[in-house]
């Protein structure tokens, strides 16, 4: 089976998740793993899929074939002996400014971590005057990374930052 990475992008409309799954069912696909987005009034997919090697071809003009929809499509990687590295489920709270997500993005990196999902929102928080930055961050450690450590990095960026763990 050949692993496909497919990353779908267009005006949303009823429907469109149900048209792109049918899309690869009757093509010979099985979707595996997603992350779908609806921002400002647009569609915004990536989607992890398997085919036999036979409907490749089949299945890549039939996606690319979706009427209103950018598709791009790369071929995954298997990594089936691999140990599952440790990760961190981080809830990031804290005054929105511009930049918040590239300082949180550089401190994650130089400890040697790694950002494997990110969902970030802003909200108003009439009581508090500024609008409010709130985040969840799945985060790899590399071996050995205590995780306190990671914690401890993000929540020196600034005095108005709070960081949750969240067990999973």
């Amino acid at each position: 089976m050949k692993q496909l990475i497919l990353t779908l992008i267009g005006k949303d409309q009823p429907g469109l998740v149900e048209k792109i799954s049918s899309t690869i069912l009757s093509h010979h696909g099985n979707w595996l793993t997603s992350n779908l987005s609806h921002l400002a009034g647009h569609f915004a997919g990536i989607v992890q899929i398997e085919v036999a090697e036979e409907h490749l071809q089949e299945i890549q003009e039939a996606l690319y074939a979706l009427p209103g929809l950018e598709v791009k499509i790369e071929s995954g990687e298997t990594s089936a002996t691999q140990a599952e590295p440790d990760t961190l489920n981080l809830v990031i709270t804290g005054n929105d400014r511009p930049g918040i997500v590239q300082e949180l993005a550089t401190v994650i990196r130089h400890k040697g971590a790694n950002i494997t999902h990110l969902t970030s929102k802003q909200r108003s928080a009439p009581n508090w005057g500024l609008p409010i930055f709130s985040a969840f961050a799945t985060v790899t450690l590399p071996v050995g990374m205590v995780k306190e450590n990671v914690v401890d990095a993000l929540e020196s960026i600034t005095s108005d930052l709070i960081v949750d763990i969240e067990e999973s």
